[in-house]
């Protein structure tokens, strides 16, 4: 099955499109008003589309001239009526203007999504990476 005829990876293509755009209405539209996100950065976690939001404004905001491509690996999912569950690996790549990589980075990325009325809608999120037992340093690459 492709991307096409898949529509839980639909929302992972529109989640990569929407952050390269910067697009902060386009990506909170992915989530639903209660999502709860478990995310990697400075924050135990996000509850409710409105907490989401300000984070997404200081990520997209954070990054001037910079853009983030988005790239996800070995995405499974898992549907059974209006609920489903998607996991996979992601690669964060921030580049210049000149489409030049500065810096990146790998993670765990698992999602719950509910079918409603305008869509599949995230109602859940966790981002991880493994931590190195011997130094306690995130490990950031695959």
């Amino acid at each position: 099955m492709n991307k096409l005829d898949n529509p839980i990876l639909q929302v992972l293509e529109s989640y990569k499109a929407a952050v390269l755009a910067k697009d902060v209405d386009a990506f909170v539209a992915l989530y639903d008003r209660d999502a709860v996100i478990f995310d990697m950065w400075g924050t135990w976690s996000y509850d409710g589309i409105a907490s989401w939001r300000a984070m997404a404004e200081g990520w997209f905001g954070s990054l001037g001239g910079e853009r983030v491509i988005v790239n996800f690996s070995e995405a499974q999912t898992v549907v059974a009526a209006d609920l489903a569950v998607v996991h996979a690996f992601a690669t964060y790549q921030a580049v210049d203007a000149d489409a030049q990589e500065l810096r990146s980075m790998d993670n765990r990325l698992t999602m719950t999504l509910r079918q409603q009325a305008d869509g599949w809608k995230i109602v859940h999120q966790h981002t991880s990476s493994p931590i190195e037992a011997g130094t306690a340093q995130v490990m950031f690459k695959r």
